[in-house]
């Protein structure tokens, strides 16, 4: 992922900002014993995650998805896929494995979430939904110009989406974080409806780091930056999310891009480590072997 990169990722402060202030009071009215994690990369090809895949890998997502228990679907951005396909990724995974899939474009970029995406909205959903049990939380990612200026759009789009299918919502443009006003009517509409507010960490946006939950699921798109402070802020994700663990989240899905996405699967498997020593999750870790040296 492009998105926030910066030529000089040492220069940037890196430390999480503190929580929002009623971040905590969310997670425990929406607290419950169990918890579930979810790890991932945003992608499966080959050419992207170059040394991942063994030689001789015939399928690629079949191979992945024994390596790691999710995946950030980025590939449905582009185009609605047939129900067909969802079916034929639905039975390529192992049980327990979750896609955690990317809204279309024309609903989010193109139509804008106008008055008229409702039969994208319906298309996508009538396709998604073959991934059954294995469908996680959908995200729908927002361009950097769409502004509170189209709040009203938010609104209707959220009220009509349907509420036994999970959604979580990246806003981009900075005014959505930075006019409290604007924060928190947002903020009260996705609480309102259950939907997750994600939290977007990149170099060169340090903005979007508003750590304001809005349900009792952790939703966070991390970008490293092909540098050595990629590790140390996992390791600052790591406190973070042992004290929400403490208050009470029951939801965490941490999706690790790269501005070079072939290291995503090292830093995933870092993460996944640091998870099972400090939060006590039993995530299995990668296992496999690599011509690459620079991986696992």
């Amino acid at each position: 992922m492009q998105f926030g990169k910066v030529e000089h990722p040492e220069t940037i402060d890196f430390l999480l900002p503190k929580d929002h202030k009623d971040t905590l009071d969310v997670i425990k009215n929406n607290s419950k014993d169990n918890l579930s994690v979810s790890v991932g990369c945003a992608k499966w090809n080959r050419q992207d995650l170059k040394g991942f895949y063994p030689r001789g890998t015939k399928d690629e997502l079949e191979y992945y998805s024994r390596q790691f228990n999710s995946i950030e679907l980025n590939a449905t951005f582009y185009r609605i896929f047939p129900e067909d396909q969802f079916k034929k990724w639905y039975d390529k995974t192992p049980e327990g494995f979750k896609f955690f899939p990317k809204l279309v474009q024309n609903i989010s970029h193109l139509k804008r979430l106008n008055e008229d995406v409702q039969p994208y909205v319906d298309q996508y959903l009538a396709s998604a939904i073959h991934l059954k049990e294995k469908l996680g939380t959908i995200f729908l990612q927002m361009h950097g110009n769409f502004g509170p200026k189209n709040f009203d759009r938010v609104v209707r789009f959220i009220e009509k989406w349907p509420k036994e299918i999970r959604l979580s919502v990246e806003f981009r443009h900075t005014d959505w974080f930075n006019d409290s006003v604007v924060a928190n009517e947002l903020y009260s509409l996705l609480e309102d409806h259950n939907v997750a507010n994600i939290i977007t960490d990149t170099a060169g946006r340090r903005d979007l780091l508003h750590m304001r939950l809005t349900n009792g699921e952790a939703f966070v798109r991390y970008v490293g930056a092909n540098h050595p402070t990629d590790y140390t802020r996992l390791d600052d994700w790591i406190i973070r999310l042992k004290s929400w663990r403490e208050a009470g989240i029951n939801e965490i899905h941490f999706f690790v891009h790269q501005n070079i996405e072939k290291e995503s699967p090292l830093l995933s498997k870092y993460f996944i480590e640091q998870l099972n020593k400090n939060l006590n999750t039993r995530l299995s870790l990668p296992n496999h072997t690599t011509d690459d040296p620079t991986l696992f």
